[in-house]
């Protein structure tokens, strides 16, 4: 049989050499979501640079991190949720619960106006705050998947649950530093590098970033989230339990607020029921500008983490060039409504 002449046209290859400049652009961005935060990430750190040069000393650097931590952890929950289509709007309440719960349970006795379970090893409350976590998120998924009820509605009502009992459990009252163990606020602390300090806080949030990066592209319960986002008709049919995936990534995600609480123990130096109520949105708008598609099954963990740094380096920024916060706030909502738009164009990419 003689071999195919080397003339031959490849069609194929021919055709994908014919598109253009902004064909090849969609295709890059549509295999690898990241590249368009990165970018606006590098553009946003030389405009602050140029704007006002304090903006890359190490001081400030450190400072970033530091607030990127809170925000930045939450939001691989945040990710693992809307790669499946869905969303949770009760993440800052959760959190808030948890780290209540800890703080409560390791409250010194002889403080004013504690609570009876108070009194508790630092270590098991660090652990019934982050199973308090998992149950919340156990609660989500459960009515979600049992009851098919739409994720939006569930967590919009169980962020009203939430609020109304750590009001009601922990009446309300900020637990001060002086008040909490060193081991609740352990991840508060820094180490120098150089002129660079850095949270042991931020190491952990980075070690979650890791590791749960590892798993969505290298384990079948990654591949599995990926695929019941994209399609989950397509997926049941297929073999997968979709329910069970769903699920399992509420329960995940409870784990991973129940550690943000703890962190942000460390990171705030008390506990309080007041810690920021805009941590829900904030979350989401790390993950939309990081990359993660809304409508489920594309986005990456490491795209996210970029969202959540875009998200201080705007404010701080725009602080240090001397903006009123409202400008801040204006910013970093057209990025979510720029973000969402270019996702709209990625998806039509033939890549």
């Amino acid at each position: 049989m003689s071999s195919p002449s080397t003339g031959t046209v490849d069609l194929a290859e021919e055709f994908m050499g014919r598109r253009s400049t902004m064909q090849r652009i969609q295709g890059a961005l549509h295999k690898y979501p990241w590249l368009s935060p990165l970018i606006v990430l590098a553009v946003a750190v030389v405009i602050f640079y140029l704007l006002n040069s304090r903006f890359l000393l190490p001081q400030n650097l450190s400072f970033i991190t530091q607030q990127t931590v809170i925000v930045g952890t939450l939001a691989i929950a945040q990710t693992l949720v809307i790669l499946t289509a869905g969303i949770d709007l009760s993440i800052g309440a959760i959190m808030i619960f948890s780290q209540m719960l800890m703080a409560n349970l390791a409250v010194s006795t002889t403080a004013s106006n504690v609570l009876p379970i108070a009194g508790q090893n630092p270590y098991l409350a660090i652990g019934l705050g982050i199973l308090g976590g998992m149950a919340a998120g156990a609660l989500n998924g459960f009515l979600i998947v049992r009851f098919n009820l739409p994720p939006f509605i569930v967590t919009l009502g169980t962020l009203s649950i939430w609020t109304a009992l750590t009001l009601i459990f922990f009446k309300a009252r900020t637990i001060q530093g002086p008040e909490i163990p060193d081991q609740l606020k352990w991840l508060g602390s820094t180490f120098k590098i150089g002129e660079f300090q850095l949270l042991y806080g931020v190491i952990l949030m980075l070690i979650m970033y890791a590791i749960f990066g590892y798993i969505l592209r290298n384990t079948a319960w990654g591949l599995h989230i990926y695929a019941v986002g994209d399609d989950p008709n397509a997926s049941e049919l297929s073999g997968i339990s979709t329910k069970r995936v769903i699920f399992s990534v509420y329960l995940v995600a409870g784990l991973i607020i129940g550690i943000a609480g703890w962190i942000t123990i460390g990171r705030v130096g008390s506990a309080s029921p007041n810690v920021d109520p805009l941590l829900n949105l904030d979350t989401i708008t790390a993950v939309v500008i990081g990359g993660t598609s809304l409508f489920g099954g594309r986005g990456t963990l490491i795209g996210t983490l970029i969202g959540a740094f875009i998200i201080t380096v705007v404010e701080n920024g725009l602080s240090l060039a001397g903006l009123d916060q409202a400008y801040r706030v204006l910013a970093v909502g057209i990025l979510v409504i720029l973000a969402v738009a270019v996702d709209q164009w990625i998806r039509k990419a033939k890549a």
